[in-house]
C-alpha cells in the first residue's frame, strides 16, 4: 500500500526543513556538518567545546546510521525517495525503530529541552523550530496543538508523540505538530 499523500507532504517537510539543510535535493554528511553548525550557534556552542564535541559525535553517528539504512543505492546521499521508503517502514512497526532513529528521536528532545530539567515548554520548543526558519507564531500554535494545552512535554510524551507524527493519517493528532509545522 503506497504512502498517503498526508504522510508523505509530513516526511517531505522533515527531509527539506530538518535533513536537507544545503537544499540540494538529497541529504548528505555535508547537511550534518551544516545542521551541527546551525544547532551549536543557536546554542552559543563554540567549537571544541564539549557541547560541540557532544553535538558533532551524535549528529555524525544519526547520519552514519540514516546512510546505512536509507541510501539503498549506495551513492552517499539519501534521496527523498529512499527517506520516504525508510520511514514507510518505521510506520508498520513503530516500536520497533532503527537505533538511528531512536538516537535522533533522543537528540531532538535534548536539543528541545534547553533548561535540560527533562520537559520542553514553549519557549524551547518555539526557539528550535525557528532556527530552521520557520515562523514564530507557527510554531507557539503548533507547540499548543502538541502539547494539548499543557505547559511541558515529557521525554515518554514526546516519543508518543514522535511515532504519532510518522504513523498517524489524522491532520488532528498532536504529534503532527511536533516539528513546528501546523498544516501539511
Amino acid at each position: 500500500m503506497p504512502i498517503s499523500d498526508f504522510r508523505k507532504k509530513k516526511l517531505l517537510y522533515v527531509f527539506n526543513v530538518f535533513f536537507d539543510v544545503n537544499q540540494s535535493g538529497t541529504i548528505d554528511r555535508k547537511d550534518f556538518e551544516l545542521a551541527i553548525e546551525k544547532i551549536c550557534s543557536l546554542r552559543g556552542w563554540p567549537s571544541g567545546s564539549p557541547q560541540y564535541t557532544k553535538t558533532f559525535d551524535s549528529m555524525i553517528t544519526i547520519w552514519e546510521g540514516l546512510k546505512k539504512r536509507a541510501d539503498s543505492n549506495k551513492d552517499g546521499q539519501v534521496s527523498v525517495e529512499e527517506w520516504a521508503s525508510m520511514w514507510d517502514e518505521y510506520a508498520k512497526n513503530p516500536d520497533n525503530a532503527l537505533e538511528w532513529q531512536t538516537q535522533y528521536l533522543r537528540f531532538m528532545f535534548e536539543l528541545e529541552d534547553a533548561s535540560g530539567d527533562g520537559t520542553i515548554d514553549v519557549d524551547e520548543f518555539t526557539s528550535v523550530c525557528s532556527c530552521y526558519g520557520l515562523d514564530v507564531a507557527e510554531c507557539r500554535l503548533a507547540y499548543q496543538r502538541m502539547a494539548e494545552g499543557k505547559q511541558e512535554v515529557t521525554y515518554d510524551q514526546f516519543v508518543a508523540l514522535w511515532k504519532q507524527f510518522f504513523t498517524s493519517e489524522n491532520p488532528s493528532d498532536p504529534g503532527n505538530f511536533i516539528f513546528g509545522k501546523t498544516k501539511f
